[in-house]
């Protein structure tokens, strides 16, 4: 321990001080935003464009700026668009951790050859939001951040214009308040100005419009509820309890110290993985014969080992489909052109099926037509209503507990648990404890209180890391379930890296197909899959089911449908309501910088 902490302190006094001479070094580079100004066109078929301009003011040399724009679950960005004033620019966009990373080369020349330097810029980014805009069923909603807590710098102040497809009955809210400085509606026109808005924080508009100012709203979020009353609700929580959970939550690890000693001592009574005698870098072979649905249960979900996730799912419907229940027919929407994937059920193939895999094919019966047939690219659309959602995620959570009965009655023969149980206890014990002391800290008049609260920053953040830390951490293996997860570990490495699946690529169509199935269990079927590209000729029925399945897009089609389930099933405690209104929860923000 004594080792560890000296060299935590040098490492500290080391980072402090290089951070020291740099910025001494590099004092005179900086840069400001000094206007922002937002333009938002809400159309009456629900999609949204977004303009913003920035007035970039550069001291020193830059290469550029970016900006990150956030996605929700379900949102989608097109169209694109950057333009300067002031600088020549080429604009990279990429994805990047569910968001649209956008990195602007700046230049002062037209050739591109000169970084800007000592100048001011105006950058111009316009593009299209899909399902952003929420239609209850009572009432309209659009709640978007028009400045972003992702900034790495602050603006000096931000206009805003909102063009709203009608003009009556219009309700708009902007939070939080200290930040307005003036709005006002005219027509079908918002108009707003903020004051000063520091790095770190963000500045959001929530507006309520009427249904009928909709029109076949195809690029809306539609929820099967009523959503009014909820969400003035949680914008009236959200706006009173702004000042009381911030301050709560930097008090949050007032004995930071205390809970890493004992998380220490649960790690070395619990924690501890058991010897096993097993040496291996990689398996070019499933290691056991177990269902997809189990290894994944036991190797994927590390937050929650033994239960199955939707990449278990996944693998069980690839199963299903090698096994000929699930047949896989393709045609063409003669009117986008497009290839549309279907999923005929084979009931004939049911009886020898398992209790898990049965329940798949009921979840897939439930949205088949009357010739027994899915339509996969029509499942996302299907399961964005309420009532389709929560039929899907209840048979859904059936199919995880058939899974659990079925291989994992007895899980403390591959894993025990009692250390990371305990940890939670901890980490909510933490939780409540920096409340406490918040409180203590919070209304004494003694100098000592700014201590309080300081200490508390580390506890709540060691605390809710504890909280989402995987399983395995403080929990244990037992040898055989060490063993399991090692091999399969390994297999899952082997698949993930295509210059070993390259170099040593299965002889055998059928391995092929495991390598699939597995892979998606393991959250690495695009692995396996551009990995069988490169050997396409060399695989002499690239043509079956399982292949052509992934191909078109079934995978993707299947999991992005789960995730608009899941999302739509609970719309009063989910995201559909449950942070909607609530400050901090709307679309757009994100953040920037220069580089």
């Amino acid at each position: 321990m004594n080792v560890k902490k000296t060299f935590c302190i040098i490492l500290l006094f080391f980072i402090l001080f290089s951070t020291i001479a740099l910025v001494s070094a590099d004092d005179n580079k900086s840069y400001r935003i000094d206007q922002g100004y937002i333009e938002l066109t809400v159309g009456n078929n629900g999609l949204l464009h977004v303009d913003e301009i920035y007035h970039y003011t550069f001291q020193g040399t830059y290469n550029g700026i970016y900006r990150d724009i956030p996605l929700k679950e379900g949102e989608t960005i097109d169209n694109i668009t950057v333009n300067t004033e002031g600088a020549y620019s080429e604009t990279k966009v990429t994805d990047e951790n569910g968001q649209k990373h956008l990195k602007i080369y700046l230049y002062a020349d037209q050739a591109h050859t000169q970084k800007i330097s000592d100048t001011s810029v105006n950058v111009h980014i316009s593009y299209d939001m899909k399902n952003t805009v929420t239609l209850f069923k009572d009432v309209a909603g659009l709640q978007y951040k028009l400045w972003g807590e992702n900034w790495d710098v602050g603006v000096n102040g931000l206009n805003a214009v909102v063009h709203l497809p009608g003009n009556k009955n219009i309700e708009y809210f902007l939070n939080p308040q200290e930040y307005n400085s003036s709005s006002d509606l005219t027509n079908n026109t918002i108009s707003i100005t903020s004051t000063s808005i520091p790095s770190g924080e963000f500045y959001e508009l929530l507006v309520l419009m009427p249904l009928s100012d909709f029109d076949n709203a195809t690029y809306a979020r539609h929820v099967d509820g009523m959503g009014r009353d909820q969400i003035i609700h949680n914008l009236d929580e959200s706006v009173n309890g702004r000042n009381f959970w911030n301050t709560s939550f930097i008090v949050l690890g007032l004995l930071s110290l205390l809970s890493p000693i004992v998380s220490i001592f649960i790690y070395l009574k619990f924690g501890r993985e058991p010897k096993v005698d097993y040496e291996g870098i990689y398996e070019r072979e499933p290691p056991t014969d177990d269902p997809p649905a189990m290894v994944n249960a036991l190797i994927e979900n590390s937050r929650d080992i033994g239960t199955p996730n939707m990449n278990g799912f996944e693998a069980t419907i690839l199963n299903l489909i090698d096994k000929k229940v699930f047949e896989l027919e393709t045609r063409r929407d003669p009117n986008t052109d497009l290839t549309e994937l279907y999923l005929k059920l084979n009931r004939q193939k049911t009886s020898s099926l398992s209790i898990h895999e049965n329940t798949v094919f009921d979840i897939m019966e439930m949205f088949s037509d009357s010739h027994d047939i899915v339509n996969l690219s029509n499942l996302n659309n299907d399961l964005s209503y309420e009532s389709n959602a929560k039929m899907f995620m209840e048979e859904y959570n059936e199919w995880q507990q058939d899974v659990k009965h079925e291989y994992l009655d007895n899980l403390e023969l591959y894993f025990n648990n009692k250390g990371s149980k305990f940890m939670k206890i901890l980490g909510i014990a933490g939780i409540i404890l920096g409340i406490i002391i918040f409180v203590l800290g919070l209304f004494t008049n003694l100098r000592n209180g700014i201590f309080a609260i300081g200490g508390g920053i580390a506890l709540a953040i060691f605390s809710l890391i504890v909280i989402f830390l995987p399983n395995d951490i403080f929990g244990q293996w037992t040898k055989k379930g060490r063993l399991f997860y090692l091999k399969w570990s390994n297999f899952k490495k082997f698949l993930k890296d295509n210059s070993l699946i390259n170099e040593h690529p299965p002889e055998s169509i059928v391995v092929w197909k495991k390598y699939l199935i597995y892979g998606a269990a393991l959250g690495v079927a695009d692995n396996v899959y551009k990995s069988m590209k490169l050997q396409e000729k060399n695989i002499p029925a690239y043509d079956d089911d399982i292949f052509l399945y992934h191909h078109y897009g079934g995978y993707y089609m299947m999991h992005n449908a789960f995730m608009t389930g899941q999302s739509s099933a609970n719309p009063s405690t989910d995201s559909d309501f449950g942070d909607f209104g609530g400050l901090g929860g709307g679309s757009g923000g994100g953040g920037g910088g220069a580089f």
